[in-house]
């Protein structure tokens, strides 16, 4: 045979036009969508690992617990996590309570299921790093997620700019940059793809089974999210009470009987599979409402096919009399939950002086209306628009929005924290506010000048100028807002993480140490049954970094335990050992080991960051009716801020608060870095180990000295045998 007559010149001809007809035809505007869409993910990415150059390290808190629980997956496999008690995690000692049964395992199961595919793959990196990376890759699919609502909402442009609002975003950075491993990181992303395909399965304009997949996949969203996040709460509450409205603007329809059951039924299955949520997940005050408007779209269905008149009357009263009857029968036999007092807090802001504890939280304390606008600068006028338009065309898409940004414009105001609840409707109404606004001027824009007979300036001239002041205004309002002067989303991007600053609000030029330290001292020269007593704030760094048991964490589920942390504190030496010895006595004993961190300047004034800033919450909880008040007295006292001004006129330590241990640890820590400081006689404690006490920031200046901050982080033992022996009794 003859090749060459085989594959002749035709041939290879007509197989290459072939191939080049199956290409994908792509029109430019939908190459420039994905073009734009994928430099707007580039730069969410790369924002949200800007916390690496400092260093692989966990923010904050709570991270630290996510990795463990992750780690214990991972090691141990996607079962044994369900037994898992804190005396084999070395938390809360000696109280032993099931880890796996009071936390949200949906943030671990994810990333251990991800890092297992990693490894599965061949890629080499450590849990550790992947549990850092996790947050900014989870906060970058959000943003994606953002796009597909802000398209459903107002177009292609309105959903480019809503994933470009929530990349620059300086509240949803904070909260997915590299390092904050927590629930928000896939809880944010999940809530937006919750509300975009449950819009999206009562969207007309598509088939039932279209329709049907959508629900499907809002229910397992909503599962998840359950699963994932205590504020679950929310998107079960915010849609519940958007399909309420909806059938009081008569609005009800089949599918959206269909959607709705299929969504919450699907989605509360998987809710009460989550061991911390159970059965009683159902009976609720949050989630009870759902049944309730279950029960009226059934009504309304029922309704529609009754004529007679007489008859509907005679359902309403029934179904009214059920539904008031079966809630106070739930009620009256204990069957319906309360909610949980966090939840009842940010509906009620008032309602927060009732807990000590909740109030010693930093992002629990109520959000000023200042600090919104220093989040979104004019976004704030263009989230006003957005809702303007929103209202002015009240569709289903642009209902659930409404619903959407004002509940949570007022939880956000509720608890500083709740602002990343913000985040997303802000940004997609900030964004259909700026593409409505900005329609008709585009629009006159792209008209084609047409001469008008009579008059020597056509009008459409004068338009076109006034419309593209009107463009660059609002690109000016917006580069001011994410551009100069020092935005706050670059802030927040820059800072290191929390150990690495040493648990004190400044951005060092250099990694801070005093924590990393001391917790590596801890795990390699501490005995492995060694026992530490610290405030709870520090609990996760001793257990996770520190590789050693501490006796309470930022958990806090059991506040008479750290209200008994707070007694050692605040009480004199022979008591602090003595509540040690009684109250904390476990199988491994009682604690071996004590802790305090405190910061302070370079004359020996104290700065507020560390205990020295922290007691009073420790008097308060340990004695809800005791003023903090009994251990200080106002006196004349110079201090630096870290601005490097003096204030005048601060408190001091009276001699009943000279005689508190944590006065005592806090300064024998200070006199061991300022000379000038004197240190207490110790009866009870030795020294263990103290960290650098580093110089981390100038001050001021007093005279010609330089006056500098400093963070000290001391570890003392505990001396149960001298006290044993001048307390025989005891």
């Amino acid at each position: 045979m003859d090749l060459r007559k085989t594959i002749s010149r035709e041939k290879i001809v007509e197989a290459l036009h072939r191939i080049s007809d199956i290409r994908v035809h792509i029109s430019r505007s939908t190459l420039f969508t994905i073009s734009a869409l994928t430099l707007i993910l580039f730069i969410a990415l790369a924002i949200r690992l800007f916390p690496i150059r400092w260093g692989l390290e966990l923010s904050e808190f709570d991270p630290y617990f996510q990795f463990q629980f992750t780690e214990k997956i991972v090691d141990d496999g996607y079962i044994d996590w369900l037994t898992w008690t804190t005396r084999e995690a070395n938390r809360w000692y000696p109280l032993e309570v099931s880890v796996g049964r009071a936390a949200f395992p949906g943030l671990p199961l994810t990333a251990a299921t991800f890092y297992n595919i990693l490894a599965i793959l061949g890629v080499p990196i450590g849990l550790y790093e992947f549990c850092v990376v996790f947050p900014a890759i989870f906060g970058t699919l959000a943003c994606l997620a953002a796009f597909f609502l802000g398209k459903d909402i107002g177009g292609r442009t309105a959903g480019l700019l809503s994933a470009l609002f929530l990349a620059l975003n300086s509240s949803h950075i904070t909260r997915t940059s590299g390092g904050f491993f927590d629930d928000e990181t896939v809880g944010i992303g999940a809530i937006i793809l919750f509300v975009c395909v449950f819009l999206r399965s009562l969207d007309k304009d598509r088939s039932k089974s279209h329709s049907i997949f959508y629900a499907i996949i809002s229910g397992l969203t909503l599962g998840y999210i359950t699963s994932a996040w205590g504020a679950a709460l929310y998107p079960i509450a915010m849609v519940t009470l958007f399909v309420f409205v909806l059938i009081l603007i008569r609005r009800y329809s089949r599918r959206l009987l269909i959607s709705y059951s299929i969504t919450f039924g699907l989605g509360l299955f998987l809710a009460i599979n989550v061991p911390k949520n159970s059965l009683n997940y159902l009976t609720t005050w949050s989630v009870l409402p759902v049944l309730g408007v279950f029960s009226l779209l059934l009504l309304s269905e029922i309704l529609n096919s009754i004529k007679t008149r007489r008859w509907k009357i005679i359902l309403v009263v029934v179904f009214f009399v059920t539904i008031i009857g079966g809630f106070v029968a739930l009620s009256s036999l204990g069957y319906m939950g309360s909610i949980a007092g966090k939840f009842i807090r940010v509906l009620s802001p008032w309602e927060r002086e009732a807990s000590q504890i909740y109030q010693s939280v930093q992002e629990h304390r109520l959000t000023a209306w200042g600090s919104i606008y220093y989040d979104y600068g004019v976004g704030v006028l263009f989230f006003a628009i957005g809702l303007f338009f929103a209202i002015r065309d009240p569709t289903n898409r642009n209902l659930l929005m409404i619903i959407f940004g004002l509940t949570t414009l007022y939880f956000a105001s509720s608890m500083v924290r709740l602002t990343i609840l913000l985040a997303p409707a802000f940004c997609v109404l900030m964004a259909v506010g700026i593409v409505s606004l900005l329609r008709p001027f585009i629009t006159i824009l792209k008209e084609t000048p047409r001469p008008t007979i009579g008059k020597k300036f056509a009008i459409s001239h004068v338009g076109k100028e006034f419309s593209g002041i009107v463009l660059i205004l609002v690109l000016g309002l917006l580069t001011w807002t994410y551009v100069f002067p020092s935005p706050r989303m670059y802030t927040h991007a820059y800072s290191p993480p929390t150990i690495l600053t040493g648990s004190i609000p400044i951005r060092p030029t250099n990694p801070v140490e005093e924590w990393t330290e001391t917790l590596e001292w801890m795990n390699l020269n501490l005995p492995g049954d060694a026992i530490i007593c610290s405030w709870w704030d520090y609990g996760y760094w001793i257990t996770v970094k520190g590789n050693r048991t501490s006796l309470a964490d930022n958990a806090t589920f059991n506040s008479t335990h750290i209200g008994l942390i707070g007694k050692v504190f605040m009480s004199n030496e022979t008591e602090a050992i003595r509540i040690l010895k009684e109250q904390f006595n476990g199988p491994k004993g009682p604690p071996t080991h004590i802790l305090v961190f405190t910061s302070f300047n370079s004359l020996g004034g104290d700065q507020g960051y560390g205990d020295e800033g922290k007691w009073r919450w420790m008097a308060r909880i340990a004695n809800q009716s005791l003023d903090p008040g009994f251990y200080y007295e106002w006196g004349e006292q110079e201090q630096y801020n870290t601005f490097g001004n003096i204030t005048e006129n601060q408190w001091v330590w009276n001699d009943l608060g000279k005689n508190t241990t944590i006065f005592k640890l806090m300064q024998t820590g200070k006199a061991h870095i300022v000379p000038s400081v004197v240190a207490p006689q110790l009866q009870y404690f030795k020294v263990a180990h103290f960290s650098p006490g580093q110089q981390l920031a100038a001050l001021g200046t007093s005279g010609e000295q330089t006056v500098y901050l400093h963070g000290l982080v001391c570890l003392y033992e505990i001396d149960y045998q001298k006290y044993e022996i001048d307390n025989p009794i005891a």
